[in-house]
């Protein structure tokens, strides 16, 4: 069967933008107040009643807004980590950086009782340092898979010591607050989340993408992709610091949502069964994943709603056993 590769990209590229807003319209209807597709749609168009204008516009499209881009963010982020590491287990929430933004937004909150804008600013400020300080200890004439894992995981226990420490020294009430935005959650996500993580979507994933080639080449080996004309360590930092960024800005936003970032780049790559980074389809899978995550948690426990990270968290520690027996049953590990 002959076919047009672009007129077939085109309408893959179609079907995927209906589904997305078909899913936006259903999850933004739906709710202790239920909307149709057609209501939400008319209050979107600026012709719903002043109540349904305030639970569209100011609560529930900001929620799933949110949660599309930082799932986007988060799988994107942890299919350049499993690209550079070359290791399924290399994701960014096991290798410190999650760790690393929660240790800077706990430092604004126990020690200066910061609001909730600085306690962004210093989860990706964490973040940053974290990815400046595994790099470096991870670098031996550049930044090799294993090592890079390795560097992470020591990183991640000592942070996590860190966090632990800052919970003991923190008051009842900063405590409290420190908890919940460990957990990770959407509740309350409102205009001032969504405006400065597509800011960022819109800067570094066109960034990452026009990395693409390079990334696909540094998975055959450094020496290969210096053969074929790659600046290796260049496009290293580079990927690395965009990813770094996705992370934190994704943490400062929601807190850290654990296994999005581990989970989103297999399940694609298995979806796609093409070989290479799969950065679109991991950054697609990454919302998807969220997004469902949060559905879960508002509407399958009854009246209680649970944090999203609840559910991430579950359902990514039942994937990671699985991961690691079947990459122990493969003997890559």
């Amino acid at each position: 069967m002959r076919f047009h590769a672009r007129a077939v990209g085109a309408a893959l590229a179609i079907g995927v933008v209906a589904l997305a807003v078909a899913v936006l319209l259903v999850l933004v209807g739906s709710g202790d107040f239920p909307m149709t597709p057609g209501d939400v749609v008319q209050t979107l168009l600026g012709n719903g009643a002043m109540a349904q204008e305030f639970i569209v516009i100011d609560l529930r499209l900001p929620r799933v807004l949110t949660a599309l881009l930082v799932g986007t963010a988060l799988g994107l982020s942890g299919a350049i980590f499993q690209s550079i590491s070359r290791n399924p287990l290399g994701s960014p929430d096991v290798l410190g950086f999650g760790q690393g933004a929660t240790v800077g937004a706990l430092v604004v909150i126990v020690l200066f009782q910061g609001d909730s804008w600085a306690v962004a600013g210093g989860a990706l400020v964490g973040c940053l340092l974290t990815g400046v300080l595994v790099y470096l200890l991870a670098w031996k004439r550049g930044v090799h898979g294993y090592r890079l894992v390795l560097v992470g995981i020591g990183a991640a226990a000592m942070l996590t010591a860190v966090m632990q420490y800052l919970l003991t020294k923190a008051n009842l009430m900063d405590a409290t607050r420190a908890v919940l935005w460990i957990t990770g959650t959407l509740d309350g996500r409102g205009w001032e989340q969504v405006v400065p993580l597509a800011v960022a979507c819109l800067v570094l994933i066109p960034l990452v993408l026009g990395h693409g080639r390079a990334l696909r080449m540094m998975e055959m080996g450094d020496d290969s992709a210096y053969a074929l004309g790659v600046p290796v360590e260049r496009a290293r930092i580079v990927l690395i610091l965009c990813a770094v960024l996705l992370m934190g800005v994704a943490t400062s936003a929601a807190g850290p949502i654990t296994f999005v970032a581990l989970s989103a780049p297999q399940l694609a790559r298995r979806l796609t069964g093409a070989p290479g980074p799969n950065l679109v389809p991991s950054a697609l899978m990454g919302a998807g994943l969220l997004v469902v995550a949060d559905w879960v948690a508002q509407s399958a426990f009854g009246e209680r709603q649970l944090p999203v990270g609840v559910v991430t968290g579950v359902v990514g520690g039942c994937y990671l056993l699985w991961l690691l027996v079947t990459e122990r049953k493969a003997g890559r590990i």
